[in-house]
């Protein structure tokens, strides 16, 4: 970094630990829970995707920034992330579709970045101790300056981690709802797009079909709802390459509301928080299983039906976040590599009748994915969408066009 932009900055955990580096981005202070993701890539889909919001994440990946920013990667149409970690970024970046470096992106939508720190204790910290709440301290704002201070102060020092450990993510869903959809394009120009970088449909077999009249046949004609908790725009993408029509509503819409829209299937998006925190979505989500409209839940989503359905979830020590996370198919015993980004899982044991697992997390038998016989439905803790990421479970669109086929 060059001297001009250096200042000081630091991370303090609830656990009073310090770590002290360079800010960059936003100067100030800003709680959130500390989350570390395993991405090599796909910094700024990470920064944008609304699953993020409350958190301050902080990527393992030693370099960050350096193919600058895209804009046509944001998952939605800002960065939702409450801070952000690096242990070195790209002052320079390189990149044929570039059009501006991390450090003026973050500047701009007033997001705090720390760097230069050692960022794989600070990941073996949060893997042994679970997610913790933290507060980045960067630049000479009167509140940084006087944060800095309290951490010369022990008393002072004491009330300042009590500060940190009281945060939580609250009403997380209704903060993020709707953001994704204001950069929303047609599916002609999706296909286009996609298509000219290889991100086209793939079948189940990992075959591509960069042919638009064939990847859109069977989802012709059909119309989904996709209610939006916190949607990242490659969920819609996904759709809309395999034909079918796309209306995306509010996390406050009903299940009037998507009735009377009259649709063929329901997709029920990510998000971030807590799911149980949801209690009129998931009322609202039992109505529309008493309908026997195709669903299929990502994420969130997932998270969501299950509750809905008669399951329960859990807070994860420190959950899974990044593009290598493996995941068993047990219906054939295949493993996939998935993206992942949660930090809540439904309790497998919590299972009600005519819900079975599909898909478990191989490193910790966690449920990752569950099929309904009572209703046609089915879900995955994972993003078969990823951008970045593994391409490797994309078919689970074309499970969910043969679904609402069959109905």
């Amino acid at each position: 970094m060059s001297k001009t932009m250096q200042k000081k900055a630091c991370l303090v955990l609830a656990n009073g630990l310090v770590f002290e580096g360079t800010g960059f981005g936003a100067e100030g202070c800003v709680t959130g829970e500390s989350v570390f993701t395993t991405g090599m890539v796909g910094y700024l889909e990470t920064l944008t995707d609304p699953s993020y919001y409350g958190q301050i994440v902080c990527q393992t990946f030693p370099l960050i920034g350096n193919y600058g920013v895209i804009e046509k990667d944001f998952e939605s149409e800002r960065i939702h992330v409450r801070g952000y970690i690096v242990r070195s970024f790209c002052e320079k970046p390189s990149n044929f579709r570039c059009g501006g470096d991390l450090n003026s992106l973050l500047k701009k939508q007033n997001i705090i970045g720390l760097c230069g720190i050692d960022t794989r204790a600070l990941t073996k910290v949060l893997r042994e101790s679970g997610v913790m709440n933290g507060m980045i301290i960067s630049g000479d704002t009167p509140e940084a300056v006087e944060k800095f201070k309290a951490l010369e102060d022990p008393a002072k020092k004491a009330e300042l981690l009590k500060q940190i450990a009281d945060y939580t993510i609250v009403d997380a869903v209704n903060r993020v709802t709707g953001s994704a959809s204001k950069i929303e394009e047609s599916a002609d120009i999706v296909f286009k797009e996609s298509a000219e970088y290889r991100f086209v449909p793939v079948k189940a077999d990992g075959t591509k079909i960069n042919n638009q009249t064939e990847a859109m046949r069977d989802g012709k004609g059909k119309k989904v709802v996709l209610w939006d908790f916190g949607a990242k725009e490659n969920i819609r993408r996904e759709l809309l390459k395999r034909g079918l029509e796309v209306t995306t509503v509010s996390a406050a819409s009903s299940a009037e509301d998507i009735l009377n829209l009259n649709p063929d299937g329901i997709m029920l998006s990510n998000g971030p928080g807590d799911p149980k925190e949801n209690s009129f979505i998931i009322s609202e989500i039992k109505k529309l299983i008493q309908k026997k409209i195709p669903i299929f839940g990502i994420c969130l989503g997932h998270q969501l039906l299950a509750l809905a359905s008669g399951a329960d979830t859990e807070k994860l020590k420190y959950g899974h976040r990044g593009p290598n996370q493996p995941v068993k198919f047990l219906k054939t015993g295949r493993v996939y590599i998935s993206t992942q980004n949660h930090g809540y899982a439904v309790k497998n044991d919590s299972l009600p009748e005519g819900a079975e697992l599909s898909f478990i997390n191989t490193n910790d038998s966690t449920c990752e994915g569950i099929s309904y016989k009572n209703f046609p439905a089915f879900s995955v803790q994972f993003h078969p969408e990823a951008c970045g990421g593994p391409l490797d479970t994309s078919f689970l669109f074309d499970d969910f066009v043969k679904l609402i086929n069959r109905h």
